[in-house]
């Protein structure tokens, strides 16, 4: 199996840790769209990350890759099979991926990306900006989540494509208050304290490293 994409992106995050979850061996493509290799675009023919193969299947975006991982090598299950639960599980995906992160991007952007990658000076505007639209999205989040469990019943895709998102706009220096958001707080040490979670993390810092030089 190969993953291909840029370890700060929360998608191809989402689908490494995935895999890592279900215990599956796979190697890592730093993959950069702005400049899609000829192998890149055969497994994403849209440039978009990650993409993903599996021999000779492939697909790209990471709710299709960790949909088929789940129908495939289907324990642990990533997408609950109780109608409820699967339905919340979902939704909880696609909130993170349209609501959650392009509200927080910008604090990415402009703290991280423009000034540490590219050299160029970011808005801090923008990002102030940004952290106060992610709050909403936050509240709810916080608002659903018990005392010690996940966002829908058992770990799921959601709790994933969360946590993936929360590390990708950490890298602007943001954190989570947990004096505003104490369940999110302690749901996010929970994330992270898993052993699939902890491997993907060890392999993103390799190669960040080796990116660096």
């Amino acid at each position: 199996m190969k993953l291909y994409g840029f370890p700060l992106s929360a998608y191809t995050r989402k689908a490494a840790v995935a895999l890592a979850e279900k215990g599956l061996e796979f190697d890592w493509e730093p993959s950069n769209p702005g400049q899609p290799t000829e192998e890149f675009l055969k497994v994403s023919p849209f440039g978009k990350i990650p993409g993903f193969a599996d021999g000779e299947f492939s697909v790209s975006d990471s709710s299709a890759i960790v949909a088929y991982l789940d129908a495939k090598y289907p324990a642990p299950a990533l997408i609950p099979a109780q109608a409820e639960a699967r339905g919340r599980a979902i939704w909880l995906d696609e909130a993170v991926d349209t609501v959650l992160i392009p509200a927080g991007a910008p604090i990415v952007h402009q703290r991280f990306l423009y000034p540490v990658v590219f050299g160029k000076p970011g808005d801090e505007s923008l990002a102030v900006a940004a952290e106060e639209a992610i709050q909403k999205p936050l509240a709810y989040f916080e608002g659903i989540l018990g005392s010690d469990g996940w966002l829908s019943g058992e770990f799921s895709i959601g709790d994933i494509a969360l946590a993936c998102s929360l590390k990708t706009i950490g890298y602007g220096g943001w954190t989570v208050d947990a004096a505003s958001h104490p369940k999110l707080a302690a749901w996010q040490e929970r994330v992270q304290a898993r052993a699939a979670w902890q491997q993907v993390a060890e392999r993103e810092a390799s190669i960040f490293a080796a990116l660096k030089g």
